[in-house]
């Protein structure tokens, strides 16, 4: 994206007066939404609606599952430590006031606990994956019944497969009788993971909308205030201090506090108001966005990252078709592929675009979309009383274990949340099979 533009898009975001008042009283009454990716999965804590009843005579019987691993550490220790060297700096310099030594007190406390941590799954993320395995048996028990066959599968990072571990763990303590199968391997990252790697479209156009939102954050994030109540000289902290940086690395570190037990009670949002909160959050709501969503300004392109995915998760489902089985395919992975897999899928108005990046967060809000733990599962349904065949099945699907829409007409027999499989999979497969002008990898 060329400077112009950049230019354009900062230009209009520091001008708009209007914002989302639905999403900024969302965030100002729950700081922890605004950790966007960081944001711990919020189930049961809040209730989850009650499932619209199948349509007469049909049951579950198989599951198709995309999720993302539970809370975990921040993923690099530089995340910890810059935000503890920068009040260091002035600590060095006797410069830090008194809420400055608490803060770089409380600081470097996280910073000790994340030691040999990084990118581990934590204590809650465990919990998360138990909890959402439970109800995922006792919401469709037939799919579990004696004889299922559970296939799970993780990408080859540690806090995906602990994921999966906790999650068949409980399945298989509920349901003794079924057949569980695991794996981890890099023969299946290529749809499970890191296939996105592959793409250096996507990858170049990820990197050209990058300094978009830099840039918005530079423009939109004051630090001054932050910084005054940390460093007792201005004109110091201005010379030798990042304090943007400062500011964004304590605000990750508070928004991450959320996925450990070992941090219960504790609180440094306190340092931020609630508008530079919601200021921050909306700058990371873009870059979410920019990055990962179905933006005009990397051409639509980023949903399109997960056809392998896609195409996997039909062509599993057209087996347990044939087969006229029961059980469920588990995949565990990462939120930069359940953001563009939601988006292909077009599930509620996660696929939503938009030009003007001032409204976004009137109608799209990351902490609704990718918390920990988040992910999608398309559940399928027989009828009872005769022979299975694929133009009977009715699927739903479930985003973060809600029901959600397709870009699908009902009919009689399939009202809302439920669609025809046959239906749903000519739409996914016209999607992932249309010839585009894309550079894709052959493997893809």
């Amino acid at each position: 994206m060329n400077l112009p533009k950049i230019i354009t898009f900062i230009l209009l975001l520091a001008a708009a007066t209007a914002s989302s008042h639905d999403a900024r009283q969302e965030i100002l009454d729950n700081f922890n939404r605004s950790g966007s990716n960081h944001y711990a999965y919020p189930y049961p804590a809040n209730p989850l609606p009650a499932l619209t009843a199948a349509p007469d005579g049909y049951e579950p019987f198989y599951i198709d599952h995309y999720g993302r691993h539970g809370s975990r550490w921040l993923t690099k220790a530089q995340y910890y430590s810059e935000p503890v060297q920068q009040l260091e700096i002035a600590e060095r310099n006797h410069q830090l006031t008194a809420r400055g030594e608490q803060l770089l007190k409380e600081l470097r406390f996280v910073q000790n606990a994340s030691s040999q941590r990084v990118g581990e799954l934590s204590d809650v993320g465990a919990e998360q994956h138990r909890g959402i395995a439970q109800r995922m048996v006792r919401n469709f028990p037939e799919i579990f019944s004696d004889g299922a066959v559970v296939d799970a599968r993780s990408t080859v990072v540690i806090r995906c497969i602990l994921s999966m571990a906790n999650a068949t763990g409980q399945i298989r303590s509920m349901a003794p009788g079924i057949t569980i199968k695991t794996d981890a391997s890099d023969h299946d990252m290529h749809y499970m993971g890191w296939g996105k790697g592959e793409d250096t479209l996507a990858n170049h156009l990820r990197d050209e909308v990058r300094p978009l939102s830099d840039s918005i954050f530079a423009a939109r994030v004051n630090p001054r205030r932050f910084v005054a109540q940390l460093v007792r000289d201005s004109a110091f902290a201005a010379d030798s201090l990042n304090s943007l940086k400062l500011m964004e690395r304590t605000f990750d570190v508070a928004g991450s506090l959320q996925n450990h037990h070992v941090f219960d009670g504790m609180n440094i949002f306190d340092v931020f108001t609630g508008e530079e909160i919601y200021d921050i959050w909306q700058c990371k709501n873009i870059y979410w966005y920019l990055q990962w969503a179905n933006c005009p300004q990397s051409g639509n392109r980023m949903p399109f990252i997960e056809r392998a995915l896609l195409r996997d998760m039909v062509e599993k489902a057209d087996e347990a078709i044939a087969q006229d089985q029961h059980g469920a395919s588990l995949r565990f992975g990462h939120e930069t592929c359940l953001l563009p897999l939601a988006c292909l899928m077009e599930l509620d108005n996660v696929n939503y675009s938009c030009d003007d990046l001032n409204t976004l967060q009137d109608h799209w809000q990351n902490y609704n979309i990718f918390p920990m733990g988040c992910n999608i599962q398309v559940v399928f349904y027989r009828p009872q009383d005769r022979l299975l065949r694929a133009d009977d099945v009715l699927v739903k699907v479930l985003l973060n274990e809600h029901e959600a829409t397709l870009p699908l007409a009902h009919d009689a027999t399939a009202g809302a949340p439920y669609y025809r499989w046959n239906d749903v999979r000519d739409h996914f497969l016209k999607k992932i099979n249309t010839p585009t002008d894309w550079a894709t990898p052959a493997r893809r």
